[in-house]
């Protein structure tokens, strides 16, 4: 796999029917990778979604096409230069979801009941013509195992001979040949049953993406002006969702689905936004605030402005990392990939032995061993073992996925477990990030000029105390003066030009720098902090015209999610760019530890020396958190936070709820559990079936019961996770 790809070579998206398990993706993978001018595949079987970067001056895309058929799977073409349908690429696939079928109208159900029927007809004709059953026996091993064979012989052409397909069709070829037909068809039988569960469980993951899917309704209500745009001739009508521009005005009806991110015009409900965030609460929503598209209105109606195209919402961006996380393989995966890689020519060897040597050496029973030997090969194959891990970690995703826990990747959800310290943002994240103007403390101007001029100042920034002094400007109902050659100094202080003079607002450590303050307004400086107050001043260089303090309130969940973690033996510390009194006033009512003053380069250092001691996870919200989060072993993101955070991060909380960081470690660490109980059933089983076939207690068919019977177990116990709470 090439890491750069070829300028010539643009995305392509299929839908790969037939790819169900683990072993599949792998197989395509592998084809797509050794195909020239083929670069970075990305493959995933729960979704059946296959993306590459293709040359096609290099290989035409209909002979790539041609090659996955070859292999025993339809490519179905979704996305990319001279796509059908200018329609999303997310849309399409995950619109084909609903192509999905009862599992009796699949190939794989087909084959079941197939050699299901073949093998009771046998049985049934063993009652009456012993000779006759014989024959039926061997049709139904024939019939069962011929899409294996063909699989195991479209591997061995891609240069993978020793595949689990191989396995099983070398064992049950033997058993006809040593007269062991009855036993061959239960084998076969069993075995695509086995598949056919795998299939299932796919099926499950999916449906629980479609979910997500299906969550945006498929229309929207645009509200329209007629007349002389006085507001008296509104008018709605329907479009479709997938239609939505930017800009547009939507209505919501009580009982309906918000068909887009956006921004509430008018109106006010509640909204359940428990399908999009996992929040279980209604929240109440007036104008001014954000919803989700997904969110359902429970009883007031809404007019809506759409703030983002239908491909890049909030649901689109749950599928996105989705598949994105599926597509990254954990830690584990790698290392049970590499391992198969191994194992399989491995146990054919073993089991080579096993049959010639006893009867070569010690004069043992040609029969008897050879059966053995063939038995070994099924207890070998490795199904359950390489669907350990890959089960576990799509059901995890996909549940955390439906409760608002974003996970980038099965690396990303393997570490989380294993965090030792969680180091948090102040703003936004501990606290609610809605900070207030407490106090007002003019100097050389009045209590009114003070505010107006600092919110002048302040025009145009997104920081939370800049929206705090402009907020309050605002409920005074004051007349903010108009300002020029607006700039900030980071971490430091914002200036600008306000009727010809060049004023600033900054931190106290910024105006000791240039003017040492009096010791009286220092001592008023240090009452304000040690109330949890942060203090900034509004200059005229040198000279001091007043202070504004501000105090955001911790969040009301915070100190049970930090407790939460302390019970997890997670260790937390805040790192906050406010001063040292400040922070601690906040910090000593969460019981944490504080590291104050910190600019960002700074809170970058601090994760540094935090991971010296163990894996971080680093909680933000911010642009300034950006480069803590990317340094963190984990970075998470909250729900509300900027875009360069969410784009960063490795995980997200959408319900903007610091308890999910919480949830987060405890849904990989049960996820690690079932990873260990899922490879422990898949080596146990084949253990047991192992020493009972040695000492000649079991035979074939419950031999393959060592890989179809932990295939079911291991399935089983990875959907247990869909129910994670």
């Amino acid at each position: 796999m090439s890491a750069k790809t070829p300028k010539a070579a643009a995305e392509l998206c299929y839908l790969v029917e037939g790819m169900d398990c683990a072993d599949c993706a792998n197989k395509i993978e592998v084809l797509v990778s050794r195909t020239p001018g083929a670069s970075n595949p990305r493959v995933v079987f729960t979704t059946q979604v296959l993306r590459f970067n293709l040359d096609e001056s290099v290989t035409p895309r209909d002979k790539l096409e041609a090659d996955i058929r070859s292999i025993g799977y339809e490519p179905k073409f979704r996305s990319g230069p001279a796509a059908p349908t200018e329609q999303p690429s997310h849309v399409l696939e995950h619109d084909s979801l609903d192509e999905a079928k009862p599992w009796y109208k699949t190939k794989q159900g087909r084959l079941v009941l197939t050699t299901g029927a073949l093998l009771a007809l046998a049985f049934g004709f063993g009652r009456v013509e012993p000779a006759l059953a014989r024959w039926g026996y061997i049709a139904a091993t024939l019939v069962g195992v011929w899409p294996l064979a063909l699989k195991a012989w479209r591997s061995a052409r891609l240069g993978n001979p020793f595949g689990i397909n191989t396995l099983v069709t070398v064992a049950v070829l033997g058993a006809i040949l040593i007269d062991a037909a009855p036993e061959s068809s239960v084998v076969v039988f069993l075995f695509a049953v086995g598949e056919l569960l795998e299939g299932v469980a796919a099926g499950r993951a999916r449906a629980g993406i479609k979910a997500l899917a299906n969550l945006t309704p498929k229309t929207a209500l645009v509200v329209h002006e007629e007349g002389h745009g006085d507001g008296q001739g509104l008018h709605t009508h329907e479009v479709p969702a997938s239609e939505l521009k930017v800009g547009q005005t939507v209505q919501v009806q009580p009982g309906g689905r918000v068909p887009a991110d956006g921004t509430i015009l008018t109106g006010q409900s509640s909204l359940d936004d428990s399908p999009v965030t996992g929040e279980s609460v209604p929240v109440n929503k007036g104008p001014g605030d954000s919803v989700y598209a997904g969110s359902i209105n429970t009883d007031g109606v809404l007019t809506v402005r759409v703030e983002k195209d239908p491909q890049d919402n909030t649901i689109a961006r749950i599928l996105h990392l989705v598949e994105e996380a599926q597509e990254s393989k954990a830690p584990t995966a790698r290392f049970i990939d590499r391992f198969s890689r191994y194992y399989t020519p491995g146990v054919l060897l073993v089991a080579a032995l096993v049959a010639v040597v006893p009867p070569l050496l010690w004069g043992g029973g040609w029969h008897e061993w050879l059966y053995k030997g063939l038995a070994l090969l099924l207890i070998g194959c490795p199904c359950a073992l390489v669907l350990s891990v890959p089960a576990a970690i799509t059901s995890s995703i996909s549940a955390g996925a439906r409760r608002g826990l974003l996970i980038k990747g099965g690396a990303v959800l393997e570490t989380l477990g294993s965090v030792k310290t969680v180091a948090f943002d102040k703003t936004g994240t501990l606290t609610a990030g809605k900070p207030k103007v407490t106090d007002l403390i003019p100097l050389e101007v009045s209590q009114t000029e003070l505010l107006s001029l600092a919110a002048a100042v302040e025009q145009g920034s997104s920081h939370p105390l800049a929206k705090a002094i402009l907020e309050k400007a605002r409920e005074s109902k004051l007349q903010i003066p108009a300002s020029t050659d607006g700039q900030a100094l980071k971490g430091k202080a914002a200036t600008a030009k306000v009727a010809g003079r060049t004023l600033v607002v900054g931190s106290p450590k910024y105006a000791v720098e240039l003017n040492p303050l009096p010791m009286a307004l220092t001592q008023q400086l240090q009452k304000l902090e040690t109330q949890g107050k942060t203090v900034v001043v509004l200059m005229n260089p040198p000279k001091l015209l007043g202070l504004i303090a501000i105090r955001d309130e911790p969040r009301s969940d915070a100190v049970n999610a930090l407790s939460e973690l302390k019970n997890l033996g997670v260790q937390g510390v805040m790192l906050t760019g406010d001063n040292a009194r400040t922070g601690r006033a906040i910090a000593e009512g969460l019981g944490l530890e504080v590291r104050a003053e910190l600019m960002p380069e700074d809170k970058l250092r601090v994760v540094g020396e935090l991971k010296k001691s163990g894996k971080v996870a680093m909680v933000g919200d911010g642009i300034n958190d950006a480069p803590a989060l990317a340094q963190a072993d984990v970075g998470i993101a909250m729900g509300a936070g900027t875009e360069v955070a969410l784009e960063t991060a490795d995980a997200a909380l959408l319900r903007n709820s610091v308890s999910g960081v919480g949830e987060l470690i405890g849904l990989s660490r049960r996820t690690m559990r079932v990873i260990g109980q899922n490879i422990a059933f898949a080596l146990g089983l084949k253990l047991v079936f192992l020493v009972t076939t040695l000492l000649g207690i079991t035979g074939l068919w419950p031999a393959i019961l060592a890989d179809t019977g932990a295939t079911a177990l291991v399935t089983a116990n990875s959907l247990r996770l869909l129910r994670f709470k």
